[in-house]
């Protein structure tokens, strides 16, 4: 008995995709460039297959196209179907394309003729994409932990979300450190898209009124550019900017970034070298070739410094509450970061 088929709208399908799994039938290109968080790519065409019915389709209309694509997707139905059944739940399974059209329905039948009752997203990732970008521009309560390079932000925050505060790591999120340092030791970066996306699924599991904490970060950490709506409401939000002097600052950096090989460092440190300027680049360079990472650290540390202060002076002083510590004690600074908040959300 084949199992039943319908379209549901955007609400319905998230809803039920924190039960079920969720099916993306688009190519491996279309699923890696942005997809819906945990879904799992089951193809109806490959890259270069899905190409060729749509030049099809361009050219010669639409039966051509659909005589063509059954003749590609025949010859893997079996196993579509095969793995479909295997990751699906109490027989159940969402399925979506880019608009929730073919393809989705041609693969929702396929999985029928297995049993699995499906779910078609109305609108497909399309539909996804409306609700994403609604989800990030929302006017919500955030918190940004700033500070000098190398004060701990983020152990901090990892700290405040392990007391229980609301807490999104959005370098986490975007691979990256946020500096030429970044990309040292770190996987691959999404795409802009698809950060997007992992971040509307945050925001969706911490909807409500307690702030949210984030880092302090530039548009685009590393590659990632921020959607432009959820930025917004970062620079106007309230800051925490953490003060530490350099001396107390290096350690940590030293254990970070001494691991990593020296021509890695080296090119981190030329992708800044315009804005280091020659003498400091060459210094840095040959501090970094004789072993001396505290002085590369220091040279590129007053570069970083000097960038961070006069940005934020570009946001109201009224939102800016300085916290001035002399100790790298993630749970001492973490203490004196939740008071000044409580302060300045007091102000408010």
């Amino acid at each position: 008995m084949s199992g039943p088929q319908k379209k549901i709208n955007i609400s319905d399908f998230l809803r039920l995709a924190a039960e079920y799994p969720v099916i993306d039938v688009r190519s491996p290109s279309e699923y890696n460039h942005g997809h819906i968080p945990g879904a799992i790519n089951i193809p109806l065409f490959d890259d270069r297959e899905r190409e060729t019915v749509g030049i099809l389709y361009k050219n010669e209309g639409r039966i051509k196209a659909i005589l063509k694509g059954l003749e590609l997707a025949s010859s893997d139905m079996s196993s579509k179907l095969e793995r479909a059944i295997a990751v699906s739940k109490e027989s159940r399974l969402l399925v979506h394309c880019w608009r929730g059209g073919m393809r989705s329905e041609a693969m929702a039948w396929l999985f029928s003729l297995g049993d699995i009752h499906t779910e078609i997203l109305e609108g497909g990732y399309k539909s996804y994409r409306h609700f994403v970008l609604e989800k990030v521009d929302e006017k919500r309560s955030y918190i940004i932990l700033g500070g000098l390079t190398g004060s701990g932000k983020t152990d901090i925050l990892k700290y405040l979300a392990a007391g229980g505060h609301r807490v999104i790591d959005l370098e986490g999120m975007a691979c990256h450190k946020g500096s030429a340092f970044g990309s040292l030791g770190q996987p691959p970066q999404p795409t802009s898209e698809h950060f997007a996306n992992i971040l509307a699924d945050e925001l969706s599991r911490l909807d409500g009124d307690r702030p949210v904490w984030l880092e302090d970060e530039s548009k685009s950490i590393g590659t990632v550019f921020m959607p432009d709506g959820f930025y917004k409401n970062m620079r106007e939000s309230k800051v925490i900017a953490l003060i530490m002097d350099v001396k107390t600052r290096i350690p940590r950096l030293l254990k970070e970034y001494s691991a990593h090989s020296k021509d890695e460092l080296i090119r981190s440190v030329q992708k800044i070298s315009k804005r280091l300027g020659g003498d400091n680049t060459r210094e840095s360079v040959a501090s970094i070739m004789s072993g001396d990472f505290t002085r590369a650290i220091e040279i590129t540390l007053e570069y970083y410094d000097k960038t961070y202060l006069f940005g934020l002076k570009e946001r109201p002083g009224k939102n800016i509450r300085y916290v001035e510590t002399d100790t790298d004690n993630v749970i001492l600074n973490s203490g004196k970061v939740l008071k000044a908040a409580e302060e300045i959300v007091r102000v408010e």
